[in-house]
């Protein structure tokens, strides 16, 4: 399985910014960008960790990681822990769909 977690995949040209949550922490989502389908992805991070990671909302664009730093840089302040937030997941996918008018994107999710 290859591995795409956000933090060795930094430039990729077209791709997925997705906001995920997690079974055990509500209040927690987790941001990031990958190349693969994020459904995909969201499996083959539950398949390595207890309880089930599932994708809240999700974009295809170019430069998702630029669109990941981006929100992730609005949402420092609320920042939990590396790649994960505390704030609502509506709350990410609204910012998200905000930040990607001034990005083209190919299709949302």
């Amino acid at each position: 399985m290859k591995n795409t977690d956000t933090t060795t995949i930094k430039n990729i040209s077209i791709g997925h910014v997705y906001v995920m949550t997690h079974s055990f922490f509500s209040d927690v989502v987790r941001i990031g960008c990958t190349p693969e389908d994020p459904r995909e992805y969201a499996k083959s991070l539950s398949a390595k960790t207890i309880g089930d990671y599932s994708v809240v909302f999700s974009l295809q664009c170019s430069n998702p990681c630029k669109v990941k730093k981006q929100i992730k840089a609005y949402l420092h302040a609320q920042e939990y822990t590396k790649e994960f937030y505390q704030v609502p997941a509506e709350v990410a996918a609204k910012l998200l769909s905000r930040e990607t008018l001034k990005i083209p994107s190919l299709m949302a999710h």
